[in-house]
This record gives structure tokens, sequence and C-alpha cells, in this order.
């Protein structure tokens, strides 16, 4: 394990809560690796799940992902599922849930990608990037006040997309490229059937 001392930011115990609700933000007084001191203002987050569904039932892979107006960007992103986890929730159980909720579909077969931190110089948010395989459709479920619209790409369609600039979201385009890594034999996804799967 390296040593990360000449690097770290150690707390000085000085913390203010500016503001609670659906995140916390805090400012915190940090000392610096050569004794100085700075303020770090960053937003505290329970983390995230996403989901990389894979529709297998035809001749060609296709994606699903999901369209939602996101309000800090005034507009409409184009993303895989996703969503907050609850307390307590497990990250399986909130993909599940998520993929169903906001698209519809249960999943025979789930496997685990990794962890990203999507903006760690300002927040503490975690995404865990789930993929999900062997789908079967069903009605959408959102949460009061979601609004989203569900929409499948196939692979080659999805990365053109990407390469023309027209999929920002980050979690969607690590998403993808560790999509293309498995299928390319670079990176392991052990799947595995959840109990209560539906069978196919």
């Amino acid at each position: 394990m390296a040593d990360d001392r000449h690097l770290s930011e150690l707390a000085t115990g000085e913390s203010r809560l500016l503001h609670r609700g659906f995140l916390e933000l805090h400012c915190d007084t940090v000392q610096l690796p050569d004794g100085s001191t700075a303020t770090r203002e960053y937003l505290r987050h329970g983390g995230a799940v996403a989901v990389v569904p894979l529709l297998d039932d035809g001749p060609v892979l296709r994606l699903v992902l999901v369209r939602q107006y996101r309000y800090p960007l005034a507009k409409v992103l184009l993303e895989f599922p996703a969503g907050r986890l609850e307390a307590g929730e497990a990250q399986l159980a909130c993909a599940m849930r998520e993929l169903q909720e906001e698209t519809g579909y249960v999943a025979r077969e789930w496997a685990y990608g990794g962890e990203i931190h999507n903006a760690a110089a300002y927040s503490s948010e975690s995404i865990w990037i789930w993929f999900a395989r062997g789908l079967l459709p069903g009605p959408a479920r959102p949460d009061a006040g979601e609004f989203v619209e569900t929409v499948s790409f196939t692979q080659p369609e999805l990365e053109a997309l990407a390469d023309r600039g027209e999929l920002p979201d980050v979690k969607s385009q690590v998403g993808l490229g560790w999509l293309q890594r498995w299928q390319a034999g670079h990176r392991a996804l052990p799947w595995h059937t959840v109990p209560g799967s539906p069978a196919l």
C-alpha cells in the first residue's frame, strides 16, 4: 500500500452543514500537506446504482437506456437506468428495483461491474455499475415526479452516438466501455442468477 501522507488533507474538526435536503452540503476546514489550511465545500451523497441492461432476445444485441430531463443542465440526457440507494438497501436490490421502476424490465442474470466516483472533487457519491441480461418486459413504475422515456439501441448505434458526443453521461460512458472490454475478453463479469428471477 502506498504511503500517501504527502498528498493527504486532514480534517481539523471545523465543519459546517450548509444545507440538508436530497443532498447535504458541507464546508470543512482541512490541513494541507504543507501545514497550511483551506476550506473544502462538498456534497455528501449516499451513493447510487446504475444498470447496463443487455436485451439479447433477437439476432442483434440491444442496450436499454432512458431519456430524462436533467434540470441543472436544462436538457434531456440519454443514460443507463440508475437511482439512489435507499438507507440499508443492498446494491443489487437497488439495481433490480431501478431497472424495473424506470424501464419495466426484470432480468434473469446479473453481474457486478465496479464502482466509480463521478464527481470526486466536490461529492462523496459512488455509483456502483451492474450488468443485467435475460430481460423480460413489463410495466414501468417510475417514482412520483419522475418522467423517463425508455429507448433501446444496438451496440453499434450507441457507440456511434458516443463517438458523436451524444452520450455525455459519465456512468453510461463507463458502462459502455466496460461492456466493450468484457466482450473483448479484457474484463471479467461474474454472471449469476438471482433467486426468484424469471425463468426464460
